[in-house]
């Protein structure tokens, strides 16, 4: 797997594949391209920034809200 950030299109890209991409599905901020056979080889994560920071505080909010028990 390879990631990399483009800052002009605030567009993370993470790479879980090798092969030609035959189409790409879009669903919210997330592009996922697909081979012929439907494998994935490429995840786009548009506006990147907002949606990464947003993730991070619903992370941190249940992490806060999860009791800890102590054996």
């Amino acid at each position: 797997m390879k990631a990399s950030y483009d800052r002009n299109a605030d567009a993370l890209l993470i790479h879980v594949g090798k092969g030609k991409v035959d189409h790409a599905e879009e669903m919210g901020p997330f592009v996922i391209h697909f081979t012929k056979r439907g494998k994935p080889l490429l995840i786009e994560i548009l506006d990147a920034s907002e949606v990464l920071s947003n993730l991070t505080r619903i992370t941190m909010r249940s992490r806060k809200a999860v009791p800890v028990q102590v054996a």
